[in-house]
């Protein structure tokens, strides 16, 4: 199992060779190289020029460092023809930069529009159509997650999603800070992970609070706390014990899937490689010299019996 580090924080503070200078400085082997503007911007065609290359991989190079994955946002389930289509395009050259870098492994969400959920599910179908033959030919593993405010926000039905396909190159992914949203406030951590089964290849760790819960989170107008669902969703990414999460039941739940060695044996059921823990907090950077490597050593202490 890869430990990650998600540089969403990192990258909006400092440029990329400190950045990854600073997740080995936290002890982490390994980076979750979410939207970066010089890189692959959200929505947007990837970038990723030759000086930036060369500085990112120089950077990799002086600390040990590697990109265990890749996260996109593209608007792959439209709602319009022409939305998916050019997030088809930014897919194809993301898969062109990731195979070149080295790295096996691209995560990413269902996007789209919660109030046109029919034409969204259908066009992410069709994307999908285009895409899989490409993913599987370049052998790489694409995971999915929902995310709140995508077309499907649900974990059983976005697993169910993946599994249609029954293919090796597809992956789900668990979000932490996402879960009160997958089973509308349930909560029911166990349930959920044991749903995913074996397309579970990914898990991103961050607090939050429950959305549902009477005042966890205050809007106005006042009728937006009633879930909001057409309008606004909201969540958090904090440090672990910070929110409502069951993290006891995630990691109990993950050792009984062996989640950290699963994707090590011969009888691997997807490709791209190792399963990806990834530590997903963006709310306090003020605190991370402290919490990142807390969370590093959760993980390793619950997963790896460190």
């Amino acid at each position: 199992m890869k430990i990650a580090f998600d540089v969403d924080v990192l990258a909006k503070q400092m440029d990329i060779n400190r950045m990854v200078h600073q997740v080995a400085d936290w002890g982490y082997k390994y980076i979750e190289q979410s939207p970066h503007p010089r890189i692959n911007p959200f929505y947007k065609h990837p970038l990723f020029s030759k000086e930036c290359e060369q500085e990112y991989r120089q950077a990799l190079k002086e600390t040990g460092v590697e990109i265990s994955s890749f996260i996109v946002v593209y608007r792959w389930s439209g709602p319009t023809e022409e939305q998916r289509q050019f997030a088809v395009a930014n897919w194809k050259r993301m898969i062109q930069i990731a195979g070149d870098m080295g790295v096996k492994v691209i995560n990413t969400e269902l996007s789209g529009d919660p109030n046109q959920q029919e034409i969204c599910n259908g066009m992410w179908f069709k994307s999908m159509e285009e895409l899989l033959p490409l993913i599987e030919r370049e052998g790489i593993r694409v995971e999915i997650q929902s995310h709140p405010y995508d077309f499907c926000e649900l974990n059983n039905e976005t697993c169910d999603m993946v599994k249609s396909f029954r293919s090796p190159n597809l992956g789900y992914v668990y979000s932490s800070p996402h879960g009160f949203f997958y089973d509308e406030g349930k909560g029911d951590v166990r349930s959920m992970l044991k749903y995913a089964g074996d397309e579970l290849t990914h898990v991103l760790f961050a607090d939050t609070f429950n959305q549902t819960m009477d005042c966890r989170y205050i809007l106005n107008p006042p009728w937006l706390n009633g879930r909001g669902k057409a309008d606004v969703t909201v969540h958090q990414h904090l440090a672990m014990g910070e929110g409502d999460v069951d993290f006891d039941g995630i990691f109990e739940t993950l050792r009984e899937m062996d989640f950290a060695s699963k994707q090590l044996k011969p009888d691997a059921p997807k490709a791209g490689g190792d399963n990806i823990a990834c530590v997903s907090m963006f709310g306090f950077p003020e605190k991370m010299d402290k919490q990142a490597p807390e969370a590093r050593e959760r993980i390793e202490r619950e997963l790896l019996g460190k």
